[in-house]
């Protein structure tokens, strides 16, 4: 495995308000980062996560807090294996969460199908459900640092929800051209 340099940072913010401790684990969250224990993450090093973790430095001190951004890398490849592993099974277990939308996705188009639901509105309103599992899908995605092993698994699921989908539309259009 090639050496892999990540941003360390640590930080504290005094517990009250908690709605400034909870925006800045939102922003790092939201950013993909790895909590090694509270208040000390990682993320890949990249100008983009520097920046962003720079701004934060800012939020945590202005909220009365104390933070030090560092560079890090392991001292050993297990180290660094670890680290990587953290990283895919978090992003593996939002995929898990990703799949069981798309189980629900599909068992609301099958619901209108055994009902014999065959309605612009609600081919309008699946289209909506299937643009949002798709931009869910792409968030994950471009979280996804280190290829944890559901990607191809959600990629596959969310072809199969356009799949259904797709179906659904066409018995749409024969319903409404029929009438």
């Amino acid at each position: 495995m090639p050496e892999i340099a990540w941003l360390l940072l640590t930080y504290r913010i005094p517990p009250e308000p908690a709605a400034k401790r909870m925006a800045v684990w939102r922003k790092l969250k939201a950013m993909g980062a790895v909590y090694l224990q509270g208040g000390v993450c990682l993320l890949p090093r990249t100008d983009e996560h520097l920046r962003r973790l720079k701004s934060i430095d800012h939020d945590i001190a202005a909220a009365g807090g104390e933070s030090v951004l560092l560079a890090a890398e392991a001292l050993d490849p297990m180290q660094g294996d670890r680290v990587v592993a953290r990283f895919k099974a978090d992003r593996d277990a939002a995929y898990e969460e990703f799949l069981d939308k798309c189980d629900d996705f599909e068992r609301e188009v099958a619901k209108e199908v055994t009902a014999n639901h065959f309605t612009f509105a609600e081919l309008e309103e699946n289209e909506a459900d299937l643009k949002k599992l798709t931009t869910w899908l792409r968030k994950i995605n471009t979280l996804d640092f280190y290829g944890a092993a559901r990607a191809d698994e959600a990629a596959q699921r969310l072809a199969r929800c356009g799949e259904v989908l797709e179906d659904y539309a066409r018995r749409v259009f024969e319903v409404e051209d029929g009438k």
